[in-house]
């Protein structure tokens, strides 16, 4: 694998920026500001980290969720290169990578759930479940001529939306979207692949480009030289996300009171391993001698969890990333690095902590089901309206952000809602819909449904 060709710096457009004077930044600098100035990143804010309608400011949103993701990926991409064996291995001087990679994986962990529906994760399934149940549909599935077109509704993932948002949905009077360089893009792409290249194991299992972008992921492929192989930097953002969700789910659980200290304390040592019990009562045994006052113990306690928790997966990611990278540069990896860990375990006990006292919870899930009501009621207004050209078509139509319809009007050439193909027209819904904050949807779902009108 050529590490100077997967770093490429060429975008899909080409770019005036180097003519720009007084810009010092290389080309992955620049594509770190584009995503900090985009709109879809700001509307992050009111979108569901795990808990949907939030009023508690002290709670994780996907867009404070993702700026930590940032900084621990920026950590592990800042250690990555102060290695020996790493920096002989790309044959790339380690000033040019620090420059690169910490800012690559920056980039791409800012914006990697920048394609989320409103409502978390739970908005993934529900709006692929509403698929499901529409291409059941006799009439509906005539809609659509192409399976691989229909998979990319009934397999609808979120890092396919983000793609989709970062190469296309940011209007310039074009279809270039942020016009991201091939290098970041490709480190985007957590699962770098069309519905028709899906299969039962490994990444492959699910959706990470729509047929819409098709060309794109083509150019990506063969401008990184990576064709179907995953970036190896995808695996650090994806370490890098499971490391913040699993403490910081673990720290909003307490502040939300689900637990105390001492419950997390007892079910880790409880349920943990040998090794994993050995390293916590060290921690614990310290931290205790430390703790000198009970003002803010408990508070106090599991902020020093979560930055040692945090510390030993970081090492632990980047241990399994170097150790593994024969593997995973030929494309043979298939293991997430934190949870590559036959000795300690913490992904393991922390996932299954998470899992028993937080997302369980029934304010949670009381919340998720107000969040299914609201998207499902959602598409049933615009999808058969729209697809079946009803008496509201029209002012649903209009009700859509001109930005996206100027999307898909570049994308289709047309520019008159009866002449867009189908596959467009619900391609469009969904990022209408997708791209909405936790807040908008449910406004618009009640004035939808004549609950409110304001």
């Amino acid at each position: 694998m050529d590490w100077k060709t997967i770093l490429s710096d060429k975008r899909e457009k080409p770019t005036s920026r180097v003519s720009l004077q007084n810009d010092l930044r290389n080309e992955f600098e620049s594509d770190y500001g584009r995503i900090v100035f985009s709109p879809a990143l700001r509307r992050m804010h009111d979108k569901t980290q795990v808990f949907p309608l939030i009023t508690d400011d002290n709670i994780h949103t996907r867009l404070t969720h993702s700026l930590e993701v940032a900084s621990v990926a920026s950590s592990l991409g800042i250690n990555l290169c102060n290695k020996t064996a790493f920096i002989q291995r790309t044959k790339i001087p380690k000033e040019d990578l620090l420059r690169q990679i910490p800012v690559i994986l920056s980039s791409v962990s800012l914006c990697h759930d920048i394609g989320n529906p409103p409502f978390g994760h739970y908005g993934e399934e529900v709006i692929a479940s509403y698929f499901e149940e529409f291409f059941t549909d006799r009439r509906s599935k005539k809609l659509l001529k192409d399976e691989n077109e229909i998979k990319d509704f009934t397999k609808f993932n979120g890092n396919a939306q983000g793609f989709r948002v970062l190469s296309k949905l940011q209007v310039l009077q074009d279809t270039y979207g942020l016009n991201l360089t091939y290098g970041t893009l490709s480190a985007y792409l957590k699962y770098p692949y069309l519905s028709n290249e899906l299969k039962s194991t490994g990444f492959r299992k699910k959706l990470g480009v729509f047929q819409s972008e098709k060309q794109l992921l083509n150019n990506i492929r063969q401008e990184t030289g990576l064709n179907e192989i995953r970036h190896p930097l995808a695996f650090l953002m994806e370490a890098a996300d499971s490391i913040c969700y699993l403490t910081m789910d673990l720290e909003d659980g307490f502040n939300r009171g689900f637990y105390s200290f001492g419950e997390v304390e007892k079910y880790l040592i409880d349920n943990g391993n040998n090794a994993l019990k050995t390293k916590l009562s060290d921690f614990l045994s310290k931290n205790s001698k430390a703790l000198n006052s009970e003002i803010n113990r408990e508070r106090t306690s599991i902020v020093k969890l979560r930055i040692f928790l945090i510390q030993e997966l970081v090492n632990l990611a980047l241990e399994n990333f170097l150790s593994n990278i024969d593997v995973i540069e030929a494309g043979n990896y298939s293991k997430e690095l934190i949870k590559d860990d036959n000795k300690n375990g913490f992904a393991e006990i922390l996932g299954n902590f998470c899992f028993e006292n937080v997302y369980k919870q029934r304010e949670i899930e009381s919340l998720e089901l107000t969040g299914c009501s609201v998207i499902r009621g959602l598409f049933d207004h615009f999808v058969p309206a729209l697809m079946y050209n009803d008496i509201k078509a029209d002012k649903l139509y209009n009700l859509i952000s001109r930005s996206l319809r100027t999307i898909v009007e570049l994308e289709t050439g047309k520019d008159e809602l009866s002449k867009i193909p189908n596959y467009y027209i619900l391609r469009l819904i969904v990022d209408y819909i997708s791209g909405m904050t936790d807040k908008f949807a449910l406004n618009l779902y009640q004035r939808l449904k004549g609950i409110t009108i304001k």
